[in-house]
This record gives C-alpha cells, sequence and structure tokens, in this order.
C-alpha cells in the first residue's frame, strides 16, 4: 500500500508497506527493521515471531524513543510481557499491531512530532 505523508527532511518516513517490506525515504528493507523518527533505519535481526527475545527489545529501548509500535507481521500478535521488560524499565510505551497498521500509525505519530520508532516484523519465507 502507499502511503502519502509529506517528507519532512530529517524524518524517517514510510512511503508504501507491502507483506515483503517497505520503502523508507527511497529505500527499500525487505527484512525486519527499526525505524525511528530520525536517524538511521537499521536491520532488526528477527527471522520470525517465535525468535523475539529480550535483547530484541533491549536494542529498541537503547534508542530512548518516546513510544515504540510493533509491527508482528501479517496478523497481530503480542510478544510476552517478559519481552518487554527494557522498554517497560525505561517507562517507553509499546503498541503491538499488524505491520501494516504499524506503518500507518507510525506515519501519523511521526506527523505528531512523536519520537516513535516503528519495530517492524517481516518473517522469512521459505523459497
Amino acid at each position: 500500500m502507499k502511503l502519502h505523508a509529506d517528507r519532512i527532511e530529517g524524518q524517517n518516513t514510510i512511503a508504501r508497506h507491502g507483506p515483503d517490506g517497505v520503502i523508507v525515504n527511497g529505500v527499500e528493507h525487505r527484512t525486519s527493521v527499526l525505524v525511528p523518527a530520525s536517524g538511521n533505519v537499521s536491520e532488526w535481526p528477527v527471522a520470525n515471531f517465535g525468535a523475539l527475545t529480550e535483547a530484541h527489545f533491549e536494542t529498541i529501548a537503547a534508542l530512548a524513543p518516546e513510544l515504540v509500535v510493533f509491527g508482528s507481521g501479517p496478523r497481530i500478535r503480542f510478544p510476552h510481557p517478559s519481552l518487554l521488560k527494557p522498554l517497560i524499565a525505561r517507562r517507553i510505551g509499546v503498541e503491538t499491531m499488524d505491520t501494516a497498521a504499524a506503518c500507518r500509525t507510525y506515519n501519523v505519530l511521526l506527523a505528531e512530532g512523536r519520537a516513535v520508532i516503528a519495530a517492524l516484523l517481516f518473517e522469512d519465507r521459505p523459497d
């Protein structure tokens, strides 16, 4: 789905998303990815939902966002609360939704000037 958002210099806007990845600032990402409001967009080394660990959320917490929008893949799946300890300990909010909804929500929060990060899960598919 193509999203229409005004591009603000220095912000990471999600321009398009689909089941196989996202386009952020004109760059396609086909694996799980962390999209902060500004700064570097980076690969998030999570192959599938079952592989999530507390360390994956520690990586996000270290970026010190105000809010995390977690896209859990093609359907909504909630990570076990024990995995979210790094976010909870730093009082960082987290919202879980399917990845498509997470992309849309991230752009809305970005437009509001929020310190948000999208943690988007794109699961490996067998060939």
